[in-house]
């Protein structure tokens, strides 16, 4: 089987992460992996796991995007793969476009994953254009039936993202020399309380209240603010920094810009937060730290609510309620609580059912 993955580019996040897991289990498998984006600092660790990396610009919302479309047609008709399978808008339609200027008895069956909870027009439905719809939670799937009405049910597969059972579990310990090299760039953190925040800068992931969290705790508390600093941010990185030293707990706030090792980081800290304030599809780093035995606080909706539900329902808090997320930091002080151990959302479930779907179309 031959599948072709595309992906606006591949620098960081989730969904590019998941086109990784999914190229390089299939290259493991036999299959033929091929993954299409305008790059970006992943494509080397792609073609390390056994995946092929072609380069086309499709990560422009721009109508000068649809040049690639007779370029994308004879690629799909040289390579003939069985699957294409799109996981965001641009290349969706890109595809889309391709796929109708192709014969029916020679056109490849065509994947979609909604990992997001998208705008609610025309661009959007595109995602569910497709022979098949993967959606990353049932909150991604309720989303999709509410607003896409049309959207035959039976079309509908909810697999959600996981994680390798064998790299997080519960008792995981960075190695010495980690240790030894966070102690010696971080000294501050040294005999603190450690709250996280992972995720971009961007004003709906929270690192406002987050600031504010760790303002009303007290000096035994230290905050880390972890995520990709865009430089159309730098802006809001600005504030946030003139923030924290406004409130006078810039000494105990670290912004770490983007980080390889958050596992590590995750199991050093005493609490993970996820204070987005717009429903997240899923959330990939709650899980990552859940599962290996750290309390996650944060909001119980969309895709976080679901997770915490299942692993850590002592964690949820309504959207903004800053107040009761301190309270519970300081309960979990008191009466430490574990998360239950993670045989929900692995990733080994997630390939097989990925790999079932491919299958089942191809048949």
């Amino acid at each position: 089987m031959k599948v072709i993955q595309l992906v606006p580019e591949l620098n960081s996040g989730g969904v590019e992460r998941g086109t990784l897991e999914v190229g390089r289990y299939l290259s493991e498998n036999g299959h033929q992996s091929i993954i299409i984006s305008n790059c970006g600092r992943m494509v080397e660790q792609l073609i390390r796991e056994g995946s092929r990396h072609v380069k086309f610009p499709v990560h422009k919302k721009n109508p000068i995007s649809l040049l690639q479309v007779p370029k994308l047609r004879k690629f799909f008709l040289r390579e003939k793969p069985d699957i294409i399978h799109a996981r965001s808008r641009i290349p969706a339609w890109l595809s889309y476009l391709t796929l109708m200027l192709i014969n029916r008895g020679k056109r490849p069956n065509f994947v979609t994953t909604v990992h997001g909870f998208y705008s609610v027009n025309a661009y959007s439905k595109v995602m569910t254009q497709s022979d098949h719809v993967i959606c990353v939670s049932n909150s991604i799937r309720e989303y999709v039936l509410r607003n896409y009405p049309q959207t035959p049910q039976s079309k509908l597969s909810v697999i959600h993202r996981g994680i390798k059972s064998r790299d997080y579990h519960i008792g995981y310990k960075p190695k010495r020399e980690w240790l030894d090299k966070w102690k010696e760039d971080f000294p501050k953190t040294t005999n603190k309380r450690i709250l996280v925040l992972p995720g971009r800068l961007t004003r709906l992931k929270g690192q406002e209240e987050f600031l504010k969290i760790i303002n009303i705790l007290g000096d035994e508390y230290c905050g880390l603010i972890i995520g990709h600093v865009d430089k159309k941010k730098n802006g809001y990185f600005n504030e946030l920094h003139a923030l924290a030293n406004k409130m006078g707990i810039l000494k105990r706030i670290l912004f770490l810009g983007h980080r390889e090792d958050l596992k590590d980081i995750f199991a050093i800290s005493n609490c993970v937060f996820s204070l987005s304030t717009k429903p997240e599809s899923f959330g990939r780093t709650v899980l990552e730290a859940l599962s290996i035995g750290v309390p996650v606080i944060g909001y119980g909706m969309g895709g976080v609510g679901e997770i915490l539900s299942e692993l850590f329902p002592e964690g949820q808090v309504a959207c903004g309620d800053i107040l009761h997320a301190v309270e519970l930091v300081k309960s979990l002080e008191k009466h430490p609580v574990k998360p239950k151990p993670n045989k929900t959302f692995t990733l080994e479930d997630m390939l097989a059912k990925i790999e079932d779907v491919y299958a089942r179309l191809s048949c």
